[in-house]
């Protein structure tokens, strides 16, 4: 009889741990969170879409600025930067992509951003958010793939565009390759005219090694690597 009792009164408590699981799981599922699996989320701050600088002055103002000065950036310049290259418009982007197949991938390393701890994060243009990567300061191995370029040793935030090709490629064979091309500059343009816009300074490198860059930032295979732009304040 005791056993029989205590047999019902596990089998209660199983069902009960259950239904208490499903119901974290359907609740997650509703909210819309992430699985954290997939790295802790950090909701960026909502960009802004106008400014007192015209397209016209962005245009006449933009240089590659290769010096930095010794102080961080703020989360919503990151924001905004990110939202410029590669940020959802209704529906689309603020590049444009052949077949809107959207091979990009951008990623920011932040090294000296207020409220953002040093690691490497993706961004994700849905939600406009980041998801971390790696955590702490990757700067020594960045700049070891970039081949010591001082731009990317000094800055306090380097933005690094990859793609996936195949995306494109599937749909317009090996034409697509030059699409991806085309789009990486759409989208690097765009943050430059952004930097001009914030006061900021950058530059795009195009010069580094793929695979040492590919494992400092843990990109996925499929993944290449295309520019780095470090950002700073002039």
């Amino acid at each position: 009889m005791a056993h029989s009792l205590a047999a019902k009164v596990w089998l209660g408590g199983a069902i009960l741990a259950l239904l208490i699981c499903a119901g974290i799981a359907v609740g997650v599922a509703l909210s819309g969170r992430e699985p954290s699996s997939k790295g802790e989320i950090i909701i960026l701050p909502q960009p802004r879409y106008d400014s007192k600088t015209s397209v016209e002055k962005a245009l006449l103002e933009r240089r590659s600025v290769r010096e930095y000065r010794n102080e961080p950036l703020a989360l919503s310049e990151i924001s905004q930067l990110l939202w410029s290259a590669q940020g959802t418009t209704k529906t689309l982007r603020t590049a444009p992509s052949a077949g809107a197949l959207y091979p990009l991938e951008i990623y920011v390393v932040a090294l000296n951003v207020k409220d953002l701890l040093p690691g490497i994060y993706k961004y994700k243009t849905q939600g406009h958010k980041l998801i971390t990567v790696i955590k702490g300061d990757k700067r020594a191995e960045i700049c070891k793939a970039a081949l010591s370029q001082s731009p990317v040793k000094d800055a306090p935030a380097i933005i690094v565009f990859s793609a996936v090709f195949k995306r494109t490629t599937a749909k317009y064979g090996e034409r697509g390759a030059r699409y991806v091309h085309m789009e990486a500059g759409h989208a690097a343009q765009n943050a430059y005219l952004q930097a001009v816009s914030l006061d900021l300074g950058t530059v795009v490198i195009g010069a580094f090694n793929d695979d040492e860059l590919k494992r400092a930032m843990n990109m996925p295979k499929e993944e290449e690597p295309l520019y780095i732009m470090p950002v700073g304040r002039k």
